[in-house]
């Protein structure tokens, strides 16, 4: 099965410590997709952010060596709610938005639960 991972779900190794690999694994995902908007974005916060998120993003851009990158220019969010059906992909995000956005598209989400684990929404 097909997961897009969108910026937060790429920082939840260094925010929380979860392995995100081996929880979506467990959920039967095989196959990361990360769209280029997302590396675009991850960019701009390590220029723009200090601190822990600017770390988080470094290691996030790190872990996006990990992950199949698909074309999707423009504002990530869009992208990642016009390719999750192309790719019949669920998404991994905790940004609330975009999980009310991929509900309304009945896309299947993944988020982090009890900042341990990952789960369906």
């Amino acid at each position: 099965m097909n997961v897009i991972i969108d910026t937060n779900g790429l920082m939840l190794p260094a925010q929380f410590g979860v392995d995100i690999f081996t929880e979506l694994r467990r959920l039967g995902f095989d196959q990361f997709l990360l769209p280029t908007a997302i590396l675009h974005e991850l960019d701009g916060l390590v220029r723009s952010c200090r601190g822990k998120d600017k770390i988080a993003a470094k290691v996030a851009i790190s872990l996006s060596e990990r992950c199949d990158i698909i074309e999707g220019e423009g504002f990530a969010d869009d992208v990642i709610v016009r390719l999750a059906p192309v790719y019949d992909a669920a998404v991994l995000t905790n940004d609330i938005e975009l999980q009310q956005r991929l509900k309304e598209k009945e896309i299947p989400i993944v988020r982090l639960r009890q900042k341990n684990k990952l789960d369906f929404l």
